[in-house]
């Protein structure tokens, strides 16, 4: 799939599953693996680039620059996260114009109050609805094509509760957004709630965070609640972590990567993946 078609996909009620990136690497193993669509996670740039948690500190930049590292190496669309479009209105358009360019295929609002934290945080806080509402606008003006999909998303559930996060979406929705996102949602009750309310008028996202507040269900599950998106955002830079707590303190303890060898790939297995041969021969015919 295409970062054009994702647009038409998502007309399927066949669930999107699209795990969590954070850069090229990570964005051509997961197209190998087959998955349809992407995910930058904001807190996975944040976990891996800075080493911090999410609670603001990347840029617009940071996002824009890893973004087109991952689109000029995997075809795949990539869903983006863009906070809270990093300021006001006139910011938002700046970055939906400058994420458009980089390749994002959807680009996701949110309508916390700056610096936001991870919607599986406490202590968040929202904007009044109707900054939240000038905001999308600016964001639909910006983008230069119809293919390049708005998501919203309210925080409000964690603090005004379910019917204002209801009712919040519905006020997005209104502005001709092209997908929502209502984080944080408590339990299958909830879930099925916020589908039955919106599921059969736009496509719904549902974000899956290994030890948040929403239960983790696979994505047949919640196709069967009725969303069509599914994200796994910052489940691989959790395994990653786990993987490499291992790896370096096996090479601490023996001094040597030798009792590691059959968890990780070698000199010529990696160069595959990342297809160096290709590379190779591609370079020869300019020799």
């Amino acid at each position: 799939m295409t970062q054009a078609s994702l647009k038409t996909r998502l007309a399927s009620t066949d669930i999107v599953l699209a795990p969590g990136v954070y850069d090229a690497l990570s964005a051509l193993v997961a197209e190998q693996a087959g998955f349809e669509a992407l995910y930058l996670s904001g807190a996975s740039i944040a976990y891996t680039r800075l080493g911090r948690s999410d609670i603001g500190l990347t840029t617009f930049t940071e996002v824009q620059d890893t973004l087109a590292h991952i689109t000029e190496r995997v075809r795949l669309p990539v869903i983006v996260d863009a906070d809270t479009g990093f300021g006001n209105a006139l910011n938002t358009q700046r970055t939906v114009r400058g994420f458009e360019r980089a390749g994002a295929a959807m680009i996701q609002i949110e309508d916390q109050t700056f610096p936001k934290r991870c919607g599986h945080l406490d202590g968040k806080g929202v904007v009044p609805t109707r900054e939240m509402v000038g905001k999308l606008k600016a964001a639909l003006d910006a983008r230069q094509s119809a293919d390049t999909l708005i998501l919203a998303r309210t925080d409000a559930l964690a603090i005004e509760g379910i019917d204002a996060a209801l009712d919040r979406a519905e006020a997005y929705l209104e502005t001709g957004v092209d997908a929502l996102f209502i984080e944080a949602l408590r339990s299958p009750a909830q879930m099925d709630v916020a589908c039955g309310r919106f599921a059969h008028r736009v496509p719904l996202l549902a974000n899956m965070v290994e030890g948040g507040k929403t239960p983790i269900q696979d994505a047949d599950a919640l196709q069967a609640h009725g969303f069509r998106i599914a994200i796994f955002p910052g489940g691989t830079a959790r395994a990653v972590v786990h993987t490499l707590q291992g790896y370096y303190g096996s090479l601490r303890q023996h001094r040597t990567t030798q009792p590691w060898r059959d968890r990780m790939l070698d000199f010529d297995g990696l160069n595959d993946v990342i297809g160096t041969p290709e590379l190779i021969r591609t370079g020869q015919q300019y020799d």
